[in-house]
């Protein structure tokens, strides 16, 4: 399926829809393993991307041509750069290439490591 310029995604399972099937299982497993890890988790869409949200924002992830994006917030690329190594990305995210498998242990770790963030960060607010 071809997404028209400025299509606005209304659900999750629309914006898997829009990929070929091989894709959609790689976000159908990334998925997974984040409901796993953060289970308490609410999804949604969010800058037009599937999103996670545990008090704040907890991971986005998308699809493109050749790779999956994986966006655990700038602290979550930074507390697993030695892991992430192998990977291209940025400050914020990861490109994880289609014609591999997804590294989910990984993804995991960082999804826990993001959800005790997130948990600790609204802890600390209701303390003050």
């Amino acid at each position: 399926m071809e997404i028209a310029p400025g299509h606005k995604f209304k659900t999750i399972e629309e914006y898997f829809a829009a990929f070929p099937e091989r894709t959609q299982q790689l976000m159908e497993g990334l998925r997974a393993t984040i409901k796993k890890m953060a289970p308490e988790a609410e999804e949604k869409i969010s800058y037009n991307m599937p999103a996670f949200m545990l008090e704040g924002m907890l991971v986005y992830y998308a699809a493109y041509d050749k790779h999956i994006g994986f966006y655990p917030t700038p602290s979550g690329i930074e507390a697993f750069k030695k892991e992430l190594a192998g990977y291209k990305g940025a400050k914020g995210s990861v490109q994880l290439p289609i014609d591999k498998p997804l590294p989910l242990d990984l993804i995991a770790q960082i999804v826990k490591f993001r959800v005790e963030e997130n948990l600790d960060k609204a802890r600390e607010k209701k303390r003050k």
